[in-house]
């Protein structure tokens, strides 16, 4: 298959031209690896997507990954109090785990 530029989506290595990840993400598990927080913050169309669900893959042979969209799955409702966050949560929690 002939590799293409994307700019509407994800990346994917296979399907698509793009840099090479592998130094980014081998520094972002050091923070993984030190229990450290990691915020992954930039404009649009900068490759944030893409960044994390290659780093899922990197970690996936350490770590349980689970991915979850706070931004789609979670509304401002489910986040009206501890106990309507902790029903909402729970399930998509696992949904992630699962997966």
């Amino acid at each position: 298959m002939i590799k293409t530029f994307n700019i509407t989506a994800d990346c994917k290595p296979n399907l698509h031209y793009m840099v090479d990840l592998h130094s980014r993400l081998a520094k972002i598990k050091e923070y993984v690896d030190r229990g450290e927080y990691v915020t992954i913050n930039r404009a649009r169309q900068y490759g944030k997507t893409t960044t994390l669900r290659a780093l899922s893959k990197y970690l996936e042979h350490a770590y349980y990954v689970i991915s979850m969209d706070f931004q789609v799955q979670m509304s401002d409702a489910k986040f009206r109090n501890e106990h309507t966050f902790a029903l909402h949560f729970n399930p998509l929690f696992w949904q992630g785990y699962m997966t």
